[in-house]
């Protein structure tokens, strides 16, 4: 462990799938290249030190299953935490990127957590157009209901824009993919990690200029690249996409933890 501004920072997997780029880049026709496999990991991620524990994401809940693509479950995402000993009743913070199924599904885990997510992304999840079918079909209506329960117990924080919600950690807004999505920065030892979330699912999406299937504003997904980009120049900086299976092998495991976390920071 490190100092009350620095972090050991980790990326879970918890489950994996295989598909194909034509179903995972938006008009995968444009590039004019054959439709190739490629495996799409689920993570979710742990900044700690000995001051704090803050989680982003909690996963996809086991309720959610039967309707989605076939998936393989390396872990259940809250007993994968419990490994690790982040614990529910220690009420750790708990960082939400956006509202899809696979990234709020095991919230209501942590009754006592305070809820840290952009105000847009609430807005939008508990407006009049979420329920609309394009939307709709990557989130979960009993999750979506929980966020307001969150929000009426007092435990939410609703950001407005780029904000520090500890020493080391920063939330920052950039859309996209969801009108809310965040990315989280945080501070290591050897420098910065970035936690791209679905801002970023694959490498090849900030490396290629090349957009995830699902989005909500192709503008601002190009404009998270940019900004993702200009926050990982610096010597230290460690980009962690969403879902790419890249990330196990980027980053060095966590000993004594298996073989489905690394430790990015």
């Amino acid at each position: 462990m490190s100092g009350p501004a620095t972090y050991e920072v980790l990326a879970i997997r918890y489950a994996t799938r295989a598909t194909s780029r034509a179903q995972t880049f938006l008009n995968h026709h444009l590039y004019g290249e054959p439709d190739t496999p490629i495996d799409m990991d689920f993570y979710l991620w742990v900044a700690r030190n000995e001051q704090r524990t803050v989680i982003v994401d909690t996963g996809y809940s086991a309720a959610s299953k039967g309707h989605r693509a076939p998936r393989e479950d390396l872990s259940a995402p809250v007993e994968a935490l419990a490994a690790l000993g982040v614990l529910p009743e220690d009420s750790p913070q708990v960082i939400v990127t956006h509202a899809h199924y696979d990234h709020i599904g095991n919230l209501h885990a942590f009754p006592s957590s305070e809820v840290i997510l952009a105000r847009a992304e609430f807005e939008f999840w508990t407006g009049p157009y979420a329920g609309r079918r394009q939307f709709s079909y990557t989130t979960e209506p009993e999750e979506l209901a929980h966020l307001r329960q969150v929000r009426d117990e007092g435990r939410a924080t609703l950001i407005d824009g780029a904000t520090q919600i500890a020493p080391g950690i920063e939330v920052i807004p950039v859309g996209g993919h969801t009108p809310g999505q965040v990315v989280v920065q945080v501070a290591t030892e050897s420098g910065q990690a970035v936690l791209a979330s679905d801002a970023v699912h694959f490498y090849e999406e900030v490396e290629l200029d090349r957009p995830f299937t699902y989005l909500t504003d192709l503008t601002c997904t190009y404009r998270a690249y940019d900004l993702l980009r200009e926050m990982t120049q610096a010597p230290g900086s460690a980009l962690v996409a969403g879902h790419d299976a890249g990330v196990m092998t980027r980053f060095p495991l966590l000993p004594g933890a298996g073989e489905q976390v690394v430790r990015v920071g």
